[in-house]
């Protein structure tokens, strides 16, 4: 099929399969309510410019847009990033600080991997969304809210459920609409066209003139596995429009770096075990562009204990 362009303020969607094609159906249907969505799907297969495809299809595309990543804040700032506080509520607060749920009045809020948010918040989070008001750190009174919700999770729900990461209650009260967004190595009728608009976006930036790709380019992105899916994908386009000092990006630009992902099954040479170690964390670093808490919760370890395999590898 042939792609289609979608412009969401200063990003792009690009459609170019009909794998995606369903998920914006559904997803411009799920946009003409004000139902709480959650987004499924693998780390870096665009759930967030899926929440952005649904917040500008919806009448409330003229309010605010605001995002929080429950991966990445701090267990003890989440709080008050979600609800905010009063001037004196703890040490260092001089100020009063509106929260996620108060700027994103009339829009929508996006709770970025929100599997991945403490049980403790989690509560929290539920008796917000059932009474429609929240609790500024220090306040007095309720706040009355008013934000559409969407979600997204790159965990299976029910696994997290079973694992008593993701609370059952809270989960049924996100899922009322849920969208399962395919990984790239689905989308394989899609790569030419993303590759092409990252290639456009990447030859801007670095102000070279390169056209295109050569066919034999196309076929080595068609025949890789994607474990990181679009971000991966933009990654590589990225490197190869630096190596690329001709009009088209060919196989030489691209070969490198792909071989470096792939794992060979057939290596003759006997590899020792912290260096098989060392390099899956190095993968999975660069698969979630070096967010160390993401990336320790997809190894199953704790940051502190990621952070001392860096230190033990030599590795910033």
């Amino acid at each position: 099929m042939s792609a289609t362009i979608i412009h969401l303020a200063q990003r792009r969607l690009v459609v170019a399969d009909s794998a995606m094609s369903e998920v914006i159906n559904l997803a411009k249907r799920a946009s003409k309510t004000l139902a709480p969505v959650l987004l499924c799907g693998e780390s870096g297969s665009g759930k967030e410019l899926i929440a952005r495809y649904i917040h500008f299809e919806s009448s409330r595309k003229k309010a605010p847009f605001i995002s929080i990543n429950c991966a990445a804040v701090p267990e003890g700032l989440m709080e008050s990033e979600l609800f905010g506080h009063e001037r004196g509520a703890f040490t260092g607060a001089i100020a009063q600080h509106l929260g996620k749920f108060e700027r994103a009045l009339g829009g929508t809020l996006l709770l970025d991997e929100v599997s991945e948010m403490s049980v403790h918040l989690q509560a929290k989070l539920l008796r917000v969304l059932q009474e429609g008001e929240i609790d500024r750190l220090g306040g007095k009174d309720c706040v009355p809210i008013n934000c559409r919700i969407i979600s997204t999770t790159n965990r299976e729900p029910k696994q997290s459920i079973a694992n008593g990461n993701f609370r059952e209650d809270l989960f049924y009260r996100l899922n009322v609409i849920r969208i399962e967004c395919p990984p790239l190595r689905a989308r394989l009728e899609a790569i030419e066209a993303l590759a092409t608009e990252f290639l456009a976006q990447s030859s801007s930036r670095q102000e070279k003139q390169i056209k295109g790709f050569s066919a034999g380019a196309i076929e080595q992105l068609k025949k890789h596995n994607w474990p990181g899916n679009i971000r991966e994908l933009q990654n590589i386009i990225e490197r190869a429009v630096l190596l690329c000092d001709g009009s088209k990006i060919d196989e030489i630009h691209l070969d490198s770096w792909l071989k470096e992902e792939r794992v060979s099954i057939n290596q003759k040479v006997p590899v020792r075990l912290d260096e098989l170690e060392r390099q899956h964390i190095l993968t999975t670093l660069n698969h979630t562009d070096g967010n160390r808490t993401v990336t320790a919760n997809e190894l199953g370890i704790s940051v502190r204990t990621l952070r001392n395999k860096l230190k033990s590898y030599q590795l910033s």
